[in-house]
C-alpha cells in the first residue's frame, strides 16, 4: 500500500469497504472524478493507454522539427511571459527548461496534503496523454512511476494566481522528476534525488518545451476541486439523514416532504432531497405518536430543508460538470496539434472555469452548514423542542450538555461566511503586466475545501445532537433509515449523561460522515440515496 503523508488535510479519506486496488488507464479523455480520488488516496494505480502513444510521439515530432529548423515558437525556443520576445539559442534549450522549473518553484505556506499532490500528478499525466503538449513519453512514464512507487513531491499550497494555471505548485511538483526539489517517500521528507533513488528511479533530463508542459495548467486547483466536490456530494446525502434524524427528535411534521409539494416546484435537487427524507422516515412510530399535537408549522430549518438542500444539490451538480470537463482538458501552452502541425499560443491555462465553480461550491456548501446549525440550535432550545435544555441527561445547571457543541457549529458557520466571499472576482496584473487578468482559482478551490471541511463538522454536531434528542423519545422508534443510522451510531456514541469532552465525539462522527460510512450504513437498510 502506498504511504500517504501527514500534511494537514481538509478532506476525509473515503470509506470503500474494500482494500481491493484497481488500475486507472489514462487516455486524456475518459478520466472520472472517482478515478482521480481513487488514485489520490492510493486505492488505484494509473497507467498510460498504449493507444495514446502515436499521437504523443507525433506531437513531440513537431517540437523536434521546430527546434531543428530554428523556427521561433513561444516556450520552445523563447523566454516566457514578458520575455517571450527573447530568442534562446539551440544549445541553451535544456537549460531553459530547468531554469524555468527552478525559478517558478517559489511557492509558500503549508504543504499540500499527499492526496492533493497525487491528484495533481494523475491529472497532469492525463493532460499530457491527450497528445497536444509536445512532450516525450518518458515524461509521462516518470510521473506515473512516481505515483506507483509513492514518491510524492512536497508542494507549498500558496503562490498560484490561477493565471498561466498553477505555475508555482506545479513547478515544485515537476522539480522532483529531474531530481531536485523535495519529496516524501516512505513517510520521510527527502531531497528529490534521494527520493527517486530510494524508489529505484532516476532523474530525467528535460528537452525543449517539456518544462513548461509540466507546469502550465490548472491541476492544483482542479485536484482540490475534485476532492471537494466529491465530499460535498456525500455531505448532501448526510444532510438529508441529519434533518430526518433531527426532525424525529424535534417531533416535527413529515408533510413538507410530500411528493406533490415538490412536484409543484420541480427543481431536481429538491425532489431528490425530499424523496430521501420520505424514505428515511417511512412508517415512523414517532410521527404517528405526535400526529395530533398542537404544532401548526415547524421552523424553516426543518420545513424548508428540501428547498435548501435541493438548491445546494443542484449547485454541486453544476460544479461537478465543470470539474469533469476540466480533468480531461488540455491546459498547456502552446498546444501542439499533430494533424495540422501547428503550435498555437492560447489561453487554455486560465483557471476561470474552476475559480468560478469553486466559489459557487463554497457558497452552496456554506448554506448547507447554515441551515444545519439552525436545526442544532432548535434541538438545544427547550422553548422549541420540549426537550431538556442543551440535551443534557444529567443534573441541569451542574451539567451544560451540548451548549458548546452548538457554539462550535455556529462559529464554523460564521467563518464560512468569510470564506464564501468569492476569490474569482479579484485579479491582479503580474509578469510585467503581460498576465493582466488572473483567476485566483487555487485560492477559490482551497477556500471551498475549507468550507466543505467545516460543513462536515457542522453536520456532525447536528447528528450528535439529533441522536441524543432521539434517545429522549425512546422507546418509540423512527423510520427504517433513521433506525439504521441509530444502529450504526448508537454503540459508537455514548448517551449524554454527565458532561464529558464532546469534541472527541463530534470529531468521530465527522469522520464517519465525510468518509461516507454512515451513508453506507443507511443505504444498506433502505437502498441507495439520491
Amino acid at each position: 500500500m502506498i504511504h500517504l503523508g501527514t500534511a494537514t488535510s481538509c478532506f476525509t479519506k473515503p470509506w470503500s469497504g474494500s482494500d481491493e486496488r484497481h488500475d486507472v488507464v489514462l487516455d486524456g479523455d475518459h478520466l472520472t472524478l472517482e478515478d482521480v480520488r481513487d488514485v489520490a488516496y492510493g486505492n488505484a494505480s494509473a497507467s498510460l493507454d498504449p493507444k495514446t502513444l502515436p499521437r504523443i510521439e507525433a506531437s513531440r515530432a513537431i517540437v523536434d522539427e521546430i527546434v531543428a529548423s530554428e523556427r521561433v515558437v513561444y516556450a520552445v525556443n523563447t523566454g516566457f511571459g514578458v520575455l517571450s520576445d527573447v530568442r534562446i539559442p539551440r544549445e541553451d534549450l535544456r537549460a531553459l527548461q530547468l531554469n524555468l522549473l527552478r525559478s517558478h518553484a517559489a511557492g509558500t505556506g503549508e504543504s499540500l496534503p499527499t492526496e492533493v499532490v497525487r491528484g495533481m500528478m494523475v491529472l497532469r499525466a492525463n493532460t499530457l496523454a491527450k497528445g497536444v503538449s509536445g512532450v516525450r513519453p518518458v515524461v509521462l512514464e516518470q510521473l506515473l512511476a512516481m505515483l506507483d512507487r509513492g514518491v510524492h513531491p512536497i508542494v507549498p499550497a500558496q503562490g498560484s494566481l490561477g493565471a498561466s494555471g498553477d505555475l508555482a505548485p506545479l513547478a515544485h511538483l515537476a522539480l522532483v522528476l529531474v531530481g531536485e526539489g523535495r519529496a516524501e517517500y516512505g513517510g520521510e521528507e527527502l531531497d528529490g534525488a534521494a527520493a527517486l533513488e530510494r524508489a529505484g528511479l532516476e532523474p530525467i533530463l528535460l528537452e525543449a518545451k517539456e518544462g513548461l508542459a509540466l507546469l502550465n495548467g490548472t491541476q492544483m486547483m482542479t485536484a482540490v476541486a475534485v476532492l471537494a466536490v466529491l465530499e460535498a456530494e456525500t455531505l448532501c446525502r448526510v444532510a438529508d439523514i441529519a434533518v430526518a434524524l433531527s426532525l424525529e427528535g424535534f417531533e416535527g411534521s413529515h408533510r413538507p416532504f410530500l411528493p406533490e409539494v415538490q412536484d409543484a416546484r420541480p427543481h431536481p435537487g429538491q425532489i431528490d432531497s425530499a424523496e430521501n427524507c420520505r424514505r428515511l422516515l417511512e412508517n415512523s412510530p414517532i410521527a404517528a405518536h405526535h400526529a395530533d399535537c398542537a404544532k401548526v408549522q415547524d421552523p424553516y430549518s426543518f420545513r424548508c430543508a428540501p428547498q435548501v438542500h435541493g438548491a445546494v444539490r443542484d449547485s454541486v451538480a453544476h460544479v461537478r460538470r465543470v470539474v469533469e470537463r476540466e480533468v480531461n482538458a488540455a491546459t498547456d501552452n502552446p498546444l501542439i496539434f499533430p494533424e495540422s502541425g501547428e503550435a498555437v499560443s492560447q489561453g487554455n491555462f486560465h483557471g476561470e472555469p474552476i475559480a468560478l465553480a469553486a466559489d459557487f461550491l463554497a457558497m452552496a456548501m456554506a448554506e448547507l452548514g447554515n441551515i444545519s446549525e439552525r436545526r442544532t440550535d432548535k434541538l438545544n432550545d427547550p422553548k422549541f423542542s420540549d426537550l431538556p435544555a442543551f440535551l443534557t441527561g444529567g443534573v441541569h445547571g451542574l451539567n451544560s450538555g451540548t451548549m458548546i457543541v452548538h457554539y462550535t457549529a455556529a462559529s464554523l458557520v460564521s467563518e464560512n461566511k468569510a470564506l464564501a466571499h468569492p476569490a474569482s472576482v479579484d485579479s491582479i496584473p503580474t509578469s510585467a503586466n503581460k498576465e493582466d487578468h488572473v483567476s485566483m482559482g487555487s485560492i477559490a478551490a482551497r477556500k471551498a475545501a475549507r468550507v466543505v471541511a467545516h460543513v462536515r463538522t457542522i453536520l456532525a454536531s447536528e447528528v450528535f445532537c439529533g441522536l441524543q434528542a432521539l434517545r429522549f423519545r425512546e422507546p418509540l422508534e423512527s423510520g427504517p433509515g433513521i433506525e439504521a443510522a441509530r444502529e450504526f451510531l448508537g454503540p459508537r456514541v455514548e448517551p449524554i449523561g454527565e458532561d464529558r469532552v464532546f469534541s472527541e465525539d463530534v470529531a468521530r462522527v465527522a469522520e464517519w460522515l465525510g468518509s461516507g460510512e454512515l451513508v453506507a450504513a443507511v443505504e444498506s437498510a433502505i437502498g441507495p440515496l439520491a
